[in-house]
């Protein structure tokens, strides 16, 4: 009986998006191995981790519990990536290691040249269709932000009154020695000190990080 590993994988958006749980990715793993005489060895899974991240630990502890002759079974592509870089990075992997590789919701495998071609070209649909999602989404904070309105999460620099920004004078110029020392070259981490050197507190009175800074001046240049 040939063997297979499955591996499962939810972001917190990404289970509203798709409705798609972990235990339904399961089940039809589950389903598909039975019907197709394999033996499921594992079921490994990232729970609330985006599919944009390469250190996941579901993944990795799958991956290496595969060997020759073996088939990784997922739900879907997405579940894997939604880079195509990384996707086609995987492919390989699983090629030089004689692994196949078997998505339910695409209806592919990696056995056949056929299979193998629509692998690649799904992955790259994958990722146009995230890029796409993410000129809309950016697209639709460039408009909130022109009109004066609110755009979820309240961005730092600004209070709420009746769906509208309204400008907090404190922190917008926080906001602009934040741009300040970005500008002269400053690294994310030393701002970030700097902050809380300050006791300067974050929106809901945290502390600040690189990526709370990366966040904020992405969210100014919107």
């Amino acid at each position: 009986m040939q063997k297979a590993i499955g591996y499962t994988r939810v972001s917190t958006q990404g289970q509203v998006d798709d409705g798609v749980s972990l235990a339904s990715q399961r089940t039809k793993i589950e389903a598909w191995c039975l019907a197709n005489d394999y033996e499921l060895m594992a079921i490994q899974e990232d729970a609330g981790i985006s599919g944009t991240r390469a250190d996941r630990d579901g993944l990795q502890d799958a991956l290496a519990g595969l060997s020759k002759g073996m088939a990784l079974v997922v739900y879907s592509l997405s579940r894997l990536t939604r880079s195509t870089k990384a996707m086609l990075a995987l492919s390989e992997q699983l090629d030089k290691k004689g692994v196949d590789l078997v998505s339910l919701t695409e209806k592919i495998d990696t056995t056949s040249a056929s299979g193998k071609m629509v692998f690649r070209l799904l992955a790259v649909l994958n990722e146009f269709e995230r890029d796409q999602i993410s000129e809309r989404t950016k697209a639709a904070l460039s408009y909130k932000k022109a009109m004066g309105e609110k755009y979820s999460p309240l961005p730092y620099g600004y209070s709420e009154l009746e769906g509208r920004l309204i400008a907090v004078e404190a922190e917008a110029k926080v906001v602009a020695q934040i741009l300040m020392m970005r500008e002269e070259g400053r690294t994310l981490a030393f701002i970030a000190d700097h902050l809380n050197q300050q006791g300067i507190a974050g929106k809901r009175g945290g502390k600040w990080y690189p990526s709370t800074v990366t966040y904020l001046i992405q969210r100014q240049a919107a």
